[in-house]
């Protein structure tokens, strides 16, 4: 099995590529965002606990995501491998996801990451709002929290996977979705090579 991680800030586009690398490689993708919006939606004990957190910019705890991503991997099936999307976004979930690998006899292949500058971040999650409606993304308080959070929890996994020589990245602030696209896909056609 094959375990990518699309990596980077809020509003990169990891989504929206996802599922390009998603059907070109075979591979299921499982975004955190969507399987806790999922429960969100079913109206889970989990899920009202997750939306009080989500709603004031805040993570939620990595017990609960890792019991959801190990699930997954138990149970899809006819995959090439796994594109982790919004995990790991902390050292502590990297740690926890090379052990979780670790014990199945798995490692994680590549990170993919999507690097746009805090101006791009604003102003797409701003976009992204008024086109989807989700509140989560609507205060510029929420989404200067989004960032801060991101340089100080999620950005030290940089220097974790590069030691590991598996991290990789690309420019993704092309002006246009296909732009960006290919520059990930190509970016993926070396990683696979």
């Amino acid at each position: 099995m094959k375990y990518y991680i699309i990596f980077g800030p809020p509003g990169a586009g990891k989504g929206t590529h996802a599922v390009a690398i998603r059907e070109k490689y075979n591979l299921c993708h499982l975004s955190t965002g969507e399987l806790l919006r999922a429960e969100i939606a079913a109206g889970t004990e989990l899920g009202l606990h997750a939306k009080a957190l989500i709603d004031n910019g805040n993570l939620v705890p990595d017990s609960v995501v890792e019991k959801m991503i190990a699930k997954k991997f138990d149970e899809v099936k006819g995959v090439e491998g796994f594109l982790l999307d919004g995990f790991p976004r902390t050292l502590g979930q990297a740690e926890d996801l090379d052990k979780l690998l670790g014990e199945r006899g798995e490692s994680v292949t590549a990170v993919v990451s999507l690097m746009i500058p805090d101006s791009m971040v604003h102003e797409r999650i701003r976009h992204r709002a008024a086109i989807e409606g989700r509140a989560d993304d609507a205060s510029d308080e929420i989404i200067e929290n989004r960032i801060k959070t991101y340089h100080s929890q999620t950005e030290p996994l940089i220097d974790f996977y590069s030691k590991q020589g598996k991290y990789h990245e690309v420019d993704a602030t092309g002006s246009t979705i296909e732009e960006n696209r290919a520059r990930v896909l190509a970016l993926m056609e070396k990683i696979e090579a």
